[in-house]
């Protein structure tokens, strides 16, 4: 690209700066990575309210588009082609088309479908929290009732078992000068209770506790309306990002990063939704199954369970475990009932419901979804657990798309099957064992090594390692073989007469 001339040292003056700025920020984060940690803490911290719209907004745009496209607007094509027909009728004129709707009639629709999923929404949560709230209070006062005499029981048999095993009866009690016989279960109670932090601790807490939560809620009401603004102008917000995009870029390069936005959309989306709906299905067979066992507690096991579902394959065992220890203070029995159902119903999830629903959402094997689970959830947490997927699949799929497109720079093909077999690439072709091998036995009859010593080499090799019969053997027993085969060609030829020489 060619600058005129009065522009070309402004370029140069402008690069110069900007790599300046570079090592600066390069030298402030890597001598005040901590400062620099807080002071994006901060900001994370002032953006809370707008991170938490745009991410209300991106959940909610699904729904409200499945109830604007799919109930209101053709509810609205319905009574205007009834209102043109009855028109056309009383005048005696042609039935035309519907007339293309007004603005105003799709802002009505827009806002009417935005005050749909909010209800729909909120509905969901009041009836979550509605079933949670009195079985939460039902298992916290029946496990303080029922705490004494499980722990009183489980005490007895570990104190039955101890005292039977003497190895470690006499460990405790020389070690640690714990002598089983003079210990009661009373005593242990009452030490657990005056070791509970004091009060002024308590209230301390628990006013931070409470500030906190006050603060996450006002932050959360106020990231919902911002939701409600950006749902209702998605379009125009879209619009104004693709003029930016294709202002800045090239047209190539424009419509390239369009069609990742695009993509990363339908991943995320399709693997989220996919999941949450997921989760609800598993949360209902799970009410229904521990209700038929006769479990206790089936409602806040099922309401545990389908809301860990939605982090991928760690997600029902973490939601199985705190709910199998809920149950083995009541009944032991009903623990294991639990654990076993459990098992079977993530099976049908993985190999029937899961498939159905997810489908080839993500693209990836079962091995880089454990990575994506481990790596993303000990940076983030529960978050990073449950975007680690279709981000890592986001991230495989760029990294595909680059390979491929180097490969085909080359001139190689993108099927990950012809590389399996593949010892090397020689003139555009695959070298495999099968040819390797076909050299050890014929390796006159190769071409390739007889016109490249390297290539000798590296099949003399091949042929050492992999050799059969009379080739394998070790090196030095093949080079006496050697030396005596040529000591007999030699007497061979000494003993030729010398006419057959001649001739």
């Amino acid at each position: 690209m060619k600058y005129r001339g009065d522009r070309k040292y402004l370029h140069w003056g402008l690069t110069a700066i900007c790599v300046v700025c570079a090592g600066i920020a390069f030298y402030y984060i890597l001598f005040h990575g901590t400062r620099l940690g807080a002071i994006l803490n901060k900001f994370l911290g002032i953006c809370f309210p707008i991170i938490v719209g745009f991410v209300l907004a991106y959940l909610f745009t699904p729904i409200v588009n499945t109830i604007e496209y799919r109930m209101l607007i053709p509810i609205y094509r319905r009574i205007i082609k009834k209102k043109n027909k009855g028109a056309a009728d009383e005048i005696e004129m042609p039935k035309t088309e519907i007339p293309k709707m007004k603005r105003r009639h799709k802002s009505m629709i827009r806002a009417i479908a935005i005050c749909l999923t909010d209800l729909l929404v909120f509905l969901c949560f009041y009836g979550l929290f509605a079933m949670i709230i009195p079985e939460i209070g039902k298992s916290i006062y029946s496990i303080s009732d029922q705490f004494p005499r499980a722990f009183n029981k489980y005490y007895e048999m570990a104190v039955d078992y101890l005292e039977k095993n003497t190895v470690i009866s006499n460990f405790l009690r020389n070690n640690l000068s714990l002598d089983l016989s003079n210990i009661n279960s009373q005593e242990i109670i009452d030490w657990l209770l005056q070791n509970i932090q004091n009060i002024g601790s308590f209230l301390s807490t628990l006013s931070a506790t409470i500030y906190g939560t006050l603060k996450t809620s006002l932050n959360i009401i106020i990231g919902f309306i911002i939701s409600v603004y950006l749902v209702f102008g998605k379009e125009t917000y879209a619009a104004q990002a693709k003029k930016i995009c294709y202002s800045l870029f090239e047209m190539h390069n424009a419509n390239r990063l369009i069609k990742d936005c695009r993509f990363i959309h339908k991943t995320f989306i399709g693997f989220i939704s996919g999941k949450i709906f997921d989760s609800i299905i598993i949360g209902f067979l799970c009410f229904i199954g521990t209700t038929l066992i006769g479990l206790h507690y089936p409602v806040l096991i099922s309401v545990i369970v389908g809301v860990t579902n939605v982090i991928p394959f760690f997600g029902p065992y973490l939601g199985a475990i705190p709910c199998a220890l809920l149950l083995l203070l009541i009944a032991p029995i009903e623990a294991v009932y639990f654990l076993i159902f459990v098992l079977v119903l993530q099976q049908i999830d993985g190999n029937i419901i899961g498939p159905r629903i997810l489908g080839d959402s993500t693209g990836i094997s079962g091995f880089w979804v454990i990575f994506a689970i481990t790596f993303f959830g000990g940076i983030y947490g529960i978050m990073g657990m449950i975007i680690g997927v279709p981000v890592f699949a986001v991230i495989y799929a760029f990294t595909k798309r680059f390979v491929n497109r180097r490969l085909a720079n080359k001139s190689l093909p993108s099927d990950t099957s012809l590389y399996r077999d593949a010892y090397e690439i020689k003139n555009g072709e695959f070298v495999t064992k099968e040819h390797l091998f076909t050299e050890i036995k014929n390796p006159k009859g190769s071409s390739q090594t007889k016109n490249s010593g390297e290539d000798s080499e590296k099949y003399h090799l091949f042929r050492t390692l992999f050799g059969r019969g009379h080739n394998s053997g070790s090196t030095d027993d093949m080079a006496d073989k050697e030396k005596n085969d040529n000591n007999d060609a030699g007497a061979d030829q000494e003993n030729v007469p010398k006419h057959k020489e001649k001739n």
